[in-house]
């Protein structure tokens, strides 16, 4: 029979915060969701959209403060959940959350963004967060770099962030992180949350998203190629390729030409393979 706490044995989460004094700092992005049927729902999806049952994943989790959504990882039967947290007012109030749940809650103290959680956890993995938005991009590009190594992520963005990395060719999101995001993984949103299921609420809605790895990337391409010519053709995106992609230092007629794109296409226009293809012409120019 489970030892594991009821979610009514442990105590509220607005009494641990004001226990430990963690009153959400802004210079730490923290927006706190308190409300468990929330953090539910987000433990939910990232078994229904990332690949199956938690338990017989590591679950990573980045800045859980009081640990709202780090105890309905637990309850949701998450193997084992890494927490990384620089908040040390929080470090405390999770500790006590590691001892309800002995065995499965490890306290990682530090910055995600020194850290490679891939190094340090098991397979298989999934990352599952509310994000500090200061640092939630960052987080996602460098992560990418190991992406194969992840069995899915499940992440809180600003709306406006959300939308970038699910954009089409032609919309006003579409830009460098809709490509980079899409050539490595199927981004889907999966729910917004609006400001009030968040203390203290931020000035913006909120999405879930999940993002599920491919098993290749969408097209053959050097990641440096693919951000050094998405980097040049959204630096200057209203202009014809033939005129933002001089930054390159090559011409862009020949690659243009290789790469099968008209000189007068903008980047927004071009496809994720397209851009991929223009990748591919510079690694062969150069």
């Amino acid at each position: 029979m489970s030892s594991d706490p009821t979610p009514d044995s442990l105590p509220p989460l607005r009494e641990v915060i004001a226990r430990h004094g963690i009153a959400a700092r802004k210079s730490l992005g923290q927006h706190f969701i308190l409300d468990l049927n929330v953090t539910r729902r987000i433990a939910r999806a990232a078994v229904t959209h990332g690949g199956g049952s938690l338990d017989d994943a590591t679950i990573i989790e980045i800045g859980p403060g009081p640990g709202g959504l780090t105890r309905s990882l637990l309850e949701a039967g998450a193997k084992r959940v890494v927490a990384i947290e620089r908040d040390r007012r929080a470090i405390a109030a999770l500790a006590e959350l590691a001892v309800a749940y002995p065995g499965r809650l490890d306290l990682v103290e530090g910055d995600a963004l020194d850290l490679d959680p891939a190094a340090m956890t098991d397979a298989p993995r999934q990352i599952v967060a509310n994000l500090p938005y200061n640092i939630a991009t960052a987080l996602l590009l460098r992560w990418l770099d190991r992406i194969a190594d992840y069995r899915s992520l499940t992440l809180m963005f600003q709306r406006e962030v959300a939308e970038r990395l699910v954009a089409a060719p032609r919309s006003p999101a579409y830009g460098r992180l809709s490509v980079i995001v899409q050539w490595l993984a199927e981004p889907k949103i999966l729910f917004d949350l609006p400001p009030s299921a968040f203390v203290p609420p931020p000035k913006v809605t909120s999405s879930v998203v999940s993002l599920v790895p491919r098993a290749t990337p969408l097209a053959p391409a050097s990641k440096a190629a693919l951000e050094r010519v998405t980097a040049a053709a959204f630096g200057q995106r209203r202009k014809m390729l033939r005129a933002s992609l001089r930054t390159l230092g090559v011409m862009p007629e020949p690659l243009l030409d290789a790469a099968g794109i008209t000189p007068t296409a903008r980047a927004e226009e071009l496809s994720v393979a397209q851009f991929c293809a223009l990748a591919r012409a510079l690694e062969a120019l150069r």
